[in-house]
């Protein structure tokens, strides 16, 4: 018995080994150190397909730590630049009350200027207002309600609209027949909104030549807008559809916007299941892409609705 029990001893330690150093790697492990893994290859399977089920746990566990870590650093930087830009226009507005307060609104010409800057400031705040609690019903509508519609048929309704918004600027609308998605109308109708509202704030007011296009591609459709205005930069580019950025802060601020308006424009094509790129230079003009999953069915050209 002695005899059989020594020389079982190292087989018994040589097949504990590896269990012992798992039990030495998990006491490492913990809420700030997730990177640690289990060693595998020991030379026996069943720890082995243990160690590496364990492994894959840590790195989802790990994956949702540090989705967790970017979603409050997003959370903290969204209430900051929120609560700057709400202050501003609050600033301002405080402002030129105490300008009132203290005799203006005895001088015409005084007071007619401080109530056209009240004005301007309370519409911005309002469309930011409008922008933040738009943003909200985005991010808590995971699942929006779509159906089949022509885009083709939402463009051409817009064109007059667009003419408008354009002003002098010269306008090219070009729509392919028969473009089908699954969408929600307004929101779509919105995207090409702030698409074309960004290109007439980059553009000259004379100048200026915008063009939108709708193509059918890749098994979806292809909307496109495009201005030759002065371009985004390459340090600007990767941050255009982030919430409050602004690459020309002074000029954005003239036309009374915060920088939600490309964010917003993601969020929606983001829930239509599309995706939405931009192509630009510095000097050379802006391209914004919008690509949307084409709807299975085939559409009245003239009402919008289905055929078969």
């Amino acid at each position: 018995m002695i005899f059989g029990l020594l020389c079982f001893l190292p087989v018994i330690n040589k097949t504990l080994a590896p269990l012992s150093r798992m039990v030495d790697t998990a006491e490492q492990i913990d809420a700030g150190n997730l990177d640690r893994r289990f060693p595998t290859r020991q030379g026996q399977v069943e720890i082995d397909s243990l160690a590496d089920s364990c492994n894959g746990m840590l790195e989802r566990l790990e994956a949702s730590f540090a989705a967790e870590i970017e979603t409050k650093e997003q959370m903290r930087r969204f209430i900051a630049d929120a609560s700057h830009e709400l202050r501003t226009p609050l600033t301002s507005i405080n402002g030129f009350l105490e300008i009132l307060l203290r005799g203006a609104v005895n001088q015409p010409e005084q007071l007619d200027k401080s109530l056209k800057s009240m004005y301007s400031e309370s519409q911005r705040l309002t469309k930011l207002v409008h922008d933040l609690l738009l943003l909200t019903r985005l991010d808590r509508q995971p699942h929006p309600v779509l159906t089949e519609a022509a885009l083709d048929r939402v463009l051409k309704d817009m064109e007059e609209q667009l003419r408008i918004l354009a002003g002098k600027r010269k306008l090219d609308l070009t729509v392919e027949e028969n473009v089908a998605a699954k969408i929600d109308t307004d929101q779509i109708k919105q995207v090409v909104l702030n698409l074309f509202q960004n290109a007439v704030q980059h553009t000259d007011a004379f100048q200026g030549e915008i063009q939108v296009s709708l193509v059918k591609k890749d098994q979806g459709a292809e909307l496109a807008v495009r201005d030759n205005g002065p371009g985004i930069s390459e340090t600007n580019l990767p941050h255009i559809f982030e919430r409050f950025y602004r690459s020309d802060s002074s000029r954005t601020r003239k036309y009374g916007g915060a920088g939600l308006g490309l964010s917003i424009t993601k969020s929606i094509v983001d829930l239509h299941g599309g995706h939405i790129w931009v192509d630009s230079r510095e000097g050379a003009g802006s391209t914004f892409h919008v690509w949307l999953p084409a709807c299975s069915k085939r559409l009245n050209p003239e009402s919008g609705t289905n055929i078969e």
